[in-house]
């Protein structure tokens, strides 16, 4: 499989390129990073920690997509959108990662997908993908007097709050229930007030170097239902996005997502 990764510095996509050279079976043809990274320019086997492949990290990413078969994107939300349209017009499938997406850029992929296979996933851990799908399917059997709340924790340096994956587990739950997905359902318990029925809430904890952990806790009278991943190792991220990959590169233009990669089809 013939790859471009975009964000190449960053830490996902240090961990794709050391979860592609154990697999063996995935080629670097190109590499991509902002204007003015001090990654520009180096080799992408060098930058982590392994030894030189032959890929300099560039910052055009239309000039590396002549001999790619898809585009691994985990740079910024800011510029993913670019990135959709380049891939679209020529013609090469794109996973994209990148989380804190607005609806504008989700509109960009729409189109995209006409012309090219496009798969957006706020999480592609194989664990997380099927977490999703407990959590749906536990909104839609209990009854609607339990409470949810998503618990995520993430190490000290994550932008975003909540997560992507928290924000995907809310619109899974939303999607449960069979009510519209709420993002600024969002708010600190500690600052009083009774607990509205039907909110879904979060609660976010950044701190030291925590991978990853999300619960999803439904709340009734007597009991509780806890849905819970941890990721120990930023590995599992890359490992399925390039599964995630490969899917993409024997797909049909449209749009997907990781369910679609580990072929759940349980959903109403």
């Amino acid at each position: 499989m013939r790859v471009v990764i975009v964000g190449a510095s960053g830490r996902m996509g240090l961990a794709i390129t050391r979860a592609a050279l154990e697999m063996g079976d995935v080629m670097f043809v190109g590499a991509i990073d902002r204007e003015g990274a001090a990654a520009v320019g180096r080799d992408l086997g060098e930058l982590a920690g392994l030894p030189a492949i032959g890929t300099r990290i560039t910052t055009d990413l239309a000039a590396v997509l002549s001999d790619a078969e898809v585009v691994i994107d985990f740079s910024s939300a800011s510029a993913t959108r670019g990135n959709l349209t380049i891939c679209a017009n020529a013609g090469v499938p794109i996973v994209i990662g990148t989380t804190g997406l607005d609806a504008d850029v989700h509109g960009v992929a729409e189109l995209a997908a006409q012309q090219i296979p496009v798969l957006i996933a706020a999480n592609t851990s194989l664990g997380v993908t099927l977490l999703l799908e407990l959590v749906r399917q536990a909104a839609r059997s209990l009854p609607a007097d339990f409470d949810i709340e998503i618990l995520e924790s993430h190490h000290r340096h994550k932008q975003d709050a909540p997560s992507g994956t928290a924000l995907a587990l809310g619109r899974a739950a939303s999607d449960g229930r069979g009510v519209a997905f709420q993002r600024d359902s969002v708010r600190h318990h500690a600052d009083g007030g009774a607990r509205p029925t039907g909110e879904i809430g979060y609660a976010v904890i950044r701190g030291g170097d925590v991978v990853g952990d999300h619960t999803v806790a439904f709340l009734g009278a007597g009991e509780r239902v806890l849905l819970s991943h941890q990721a120990t190792d930023r590995a599992i991220f890359a490992r399925g996005a390039l599964r995630a990959a490969k899917f993409l590169c024997e797909q049909s233009p449209g749009r997907y997502e990781m369910g679609d990669v580990i072929n759940l089809k349980t959903r109403t």
